[in-house]
Order: structure tokens, then C-alpha cells, then sequence
């Protein structure tokens, strides 16, 4: 058996790394465990962040938009908005859209993830900012 560290730096990392190596057959028994453990903690309390209102430029590129955005907004988890992002700043590259209208665009994405995660830590609903 291996041993827990008690101090592991990341205990997420190492409880991945032993997940892999148990047999399909114990998957089962870990998924029942780990609904045990969850159920038994009671309701998870998120603790809401507050955006940080970095102001917007006057002249502002599309990808220091993004990098203020991200910024502004850290408590989000920025993979889930990458494809929306992502196919915004194609229109503003290949397509010529206007970066302003890009940049308004970007700030209502944000914004709509924000509430969302708001609304998450209000009901305690785990993986508020995901998409419906």
C-alpha cells in the first residue's frame, strides 16, 4: 500500500497519479467512496470573489482586451470560455470586424460566465460558470 502525504504540495495531482494506476474493475468502488465523502461533508461553501474593475482603454487591442478581461475576471475558468473568445477574435483577425465591437462582445461573454458564477456560489451549485 502506498503511503498519503500528509504535506503533499498537491494532493490532486496525487490522488490522479493513483486513480491511474487502479484496475477499471476499482473505479466503481472509488466513484461509491468519493459520493460518500462528499455527501457526508454536507453542502460545499464557495466563497464568491468579486470581479476587479480594471478600466478599458480609450484604444485598446483585441488581445489586451483578453488580457484585461482575464485579469478583471480570474476566478472563471478561462477554458471554458475558450471557444466562445476564440471565435471572436477570429472574426476581428480574418474576418475584419471591428475590434471595438469584439471587445464590447468579450466584455458581455465575461460577464454572462461572472453571473453565472455568482448565481453558483449563491445556490452553491457546483460548476456554476459552465454553459447550459
Amino acid at each position: 500500500m502506498l503511503p498519503f502525504k500528509q504535506n503533499s504540495p498537491d494532493p490532486r495531482s496525487e490522488l490522479l497519479a493513483l486513480i491511474e494506476r487502479l484496475p477499471d474493475t476499482a473505479l466503481p468502488s472509488l466513484l461509491d467512496f468519493a459520493s460518500y465523502l462528499v455527501e457526508r461533508s454536507g453542502p460545499r461553501q464557495v466563497a464568491m470573489v468579486e470581479p476587479t474593475a480594471l478600466p478599458r482603454p480609450a484604444k485598446e487591442s483585441v488581445v489586451a482586451a483578453m488580457k484585461r478581461l482575464r485579469e478583471s475576471y480570474p476566478m472563471l475558468d478561462h477554458g471554458k470560455m475558450l471557444h466562445e473568445c476564440s471565435g471572436l477574435m477570429a472574426q476581428h483577425l480574418m474576418q475584419g470586424r471591428a475590434a471595438q465591437e469584439v471587445i464590447d462582445e468579450l466584455e458581455e461573454v465575461f460577464a454572462r460566465h461572472y453571473r453565472r458564477y455568482a448565481e453558483g456560489c449563491a445556490g452553491d451549485a457546483p460548476g456554476a460558470d459552465e454553459e447550459p
